[in-house]
């Protein structure tokens, strides 16, 4: 399956962040290799809720737990998948837009409302009091990467391939430092900007990062927009350094310098955005 034009925000975390019950299974799934790869992990993740959605729908299907797995300074990291939020999730967007008639066919209301209560769990946190793990550990972002997500990473943390069949093109860090940058930037951010759209953004993005273990690791995953962008545009890119830029200048109420990066940095992931267009 070729790959998805989408990029991906995730946490992983050590096994000790979750039940007994989750640590043994997660445990067990790493030693095994049963993981896939992230290359392979989101068609399967797109196939997975497909398969779900064309099942009938005479409940919400129960998917197997999978993640992806990390190995960290010695230590197993997982980031589970959480299909079955992200069938829920689908079920509902799937009646957007559609006369009443034909959502009904396709998802019942009585499968919608399963669905919302899916969501609105994990959305209220109620996972979290129940099972001890937080809502989601991956977001993903279609045709481009979101710039709040930059603020949380380092130019100097990008692991970078571009030779063989497959291009990668991603930046990992421990949660302390993505924590630490996010509270920064949004404390810049509101004291020059204030309410501002970037602003609640990037705070929701810091309240996120919050609920994880300390001991957590974020990878931002270009994913497969790497497939869409030239080698040479892919090894010069430098968005992290330039939100960094625009935040130390926001800092010095250097306005100016401040627009540049950040025009700089539209300028460069709105070609990928009207990529989509074309599509």
């Amino acid at each position: 399956m070729p790959s998805l034009f989408a990029s991906y925000l995730r946490v992983y975390e050590p096994l000790t962040a979750f039940d007994r019950e989750r640590q043994v299974y997660w445990r067990d799934y790493a030693r095994e290799g049963r993981d896939l790869g992230l290359v392979e992990g989101p068609a399967r993740q797109r196939t997975a809720v497909l398969e779900a959605l064309g099942a009938g729908w005479t409940r919400l299907p129960d998917l197997p737990d999978e993640a992806y797995v990390l190995e960290w300074d010695g230590s197993v990291l997982v980031c589970p998948w959480n299909l079955r939020l992200r069938v829920a999730e689908a079920a509902l967007n799937a009646r957007d837009g559609v006369p009443a008639v034909l959502a009904d066919a396709f998802v019942p209301p009585v499968l919608a409302g399963q669905a919302k209560a899916v969501v609105e769990d994990w959305r209220s946190g109620a996972k979290v009091l129940e099972q001890g793990v937080p809502r989601v550990h991956e977001q993903i972002a279609t045709w481009g990467v979101p710039l709040r997500w930059f603020a949380f990473v380092d130019l100097d943390e990008r692991e970078i391939a571009l030779t063989g069949r497959r291009r990668v093109l991603r930046y990992r860090t421990e949660i302390s430092k993505a924590r630490r940058r996010a509270h920064r930037a949004v404390s810049v951010l509101r004291k020059s900007l204030g309410d501002a759209p970037i602003t609640e953004a990037v705070e929701e993005g810091t309240r996120w990062l919050e609920e994880f273990h300390p001991r957590s690791v974020v990878e931002l995953d270009y994913g497969g927009l790497v497939n869409l962008l030239p080698e040479d545009s892919l090894a010069e890119d430098d968005s992290p350094g330039l939100v960094a830029a625009g935040l130390s200048a926001l800092s010095r109420s250097d306005a100016e310098s401040a627009s540049e990066a950040y025009e700089k940095l539209v300028a460069r992931w709105r070609i990928v955005q009207l990529l989509e267009r074309c599509n």
